[in-house]
């Protein structure tokens, strides 16, 4: 048994293919984060890269919670935007765009990872 979801339609390759931009997103996070840290900056680059990372590979393997995982380090993202540099918009964009543009298409992955988590939960059930 794979640990992977096998996609069967369009929006099952769909919220594959985000997981692995989700993932391959997130490991640069972690390693680029981990040489600021140790250069004295924020740990928010490495705890962030670990969840969206950790996240992609929920979603890839067909689970919600990889999706609401990576919907809370969005809202944590907007919380330390928000902190870093207030309610300037050109402040803001940079640091914002990209998680909540790649949010909308995992909130619409939701549906196809709950329907894949349930076949799994199924098929898992029919073998015991």
């Amino acid at each position: 048994m794979s640990a992977f979801m096998k996609p069967h339609d369009a929006a099952g390759w769909a919220t594959l293919l985000l997981a692995v931009i989700i993932i391959l997103l997130g490991l640069p996070l972690v390693y680029m984060g981990a040489e600021l840290a140790f250069l004295g900056g924020s740990l928010y680059y490495v705890a962030c890269g670990l969840v969206v990372t950790a996240a992609g590979v929920l979603m890839a393997m067909g689970r919600p919670l990889g999706g609401l995982l990576y919907l809370g380090a969005c809202a944590f993202t907007w919380l330390w935007a928000l902190w870093e540099v207030g309610l300037d918009g050109w402040g803001l964009l940079p640091r914002v765009f990209g998680p909540t543009l790649l949010a909308v298409g995992v909130a619409l992955c939701l549906p196809v990872l709950r329907r894949a988590d349930h076949a799994r939960a199924t098929n898992v059930r029919e073998v015991a």
